[in-house]
């Protein structure tokens, strides 16, 4: 019984996605091609960790949405202005992103789910994590420019 409610909740996200996958428009010529939205995506991304292991200020504030929602494995939530504090001042850094699975799914025009598995080292004050994340993320093409809009995850 244990067992069936752990995986309850696998199989409503399947039905979900099986009925919103029903739902969603073919690609038309006002979408691009999912391979060329895709790569976009895929190069904002690394530009996104690139800029996140840097604490580069204007890198950041260009990537991020300004309605960033990022909540931490820890159950922490943060803004843009307060992730961009963390990282600008260094009282969080990023050494390394490894990714072990990467998918990115465009939904409808303007945005992408990425999901995946990453290996992050990173420190806070003078804690050092190595944390391995599932996670989900949002991308969003604002002005004609994809900007992290989301991210959750949670531990392995």
């Amino acid at each position: 019984m244990k067992t069936l409610l752990r995986l309850l909740p696998v199989f409503a996200l399947l039905h979900f996605t099986h009925v919103v996958a029903a739902d969603l428009p073919a690609i038309t010529p006002a979408m691009p091609a999912n391979g060329e939205v895709v790569a976009a995506v895929t190069a904002a991304d690394d530009e996104r960790t690139a800029a996140t292991k840097a604490g580069d200020r204007a890198r950041l504030d260009a990537v991020f949405s300004d309605e960033l929602r990022y909540a931490h494995s820890s159950g922490k939530v943060d803004t843009k202005a307060s992730y961009m504090e963390s990282l600008v001042t260094h009282r969080t850094v990023y050494e390394s992103f490894n990714y072990k699975e990467r998918t990115f799914l465009p939904v409808s025009a303007g945005i992408v789910l990425m999901t995946g598995r990453v290996l992050i080292h990173a420190r806070n004050g003078e804690q050092k994590l190595a944390l391995d994340l599932n996670f989900l993320a949002v991308w969003r093409e604002e002005n004609g420019r994809w900007r992290f809009l989301a991210w959750q995850s949670c531990r392995n």
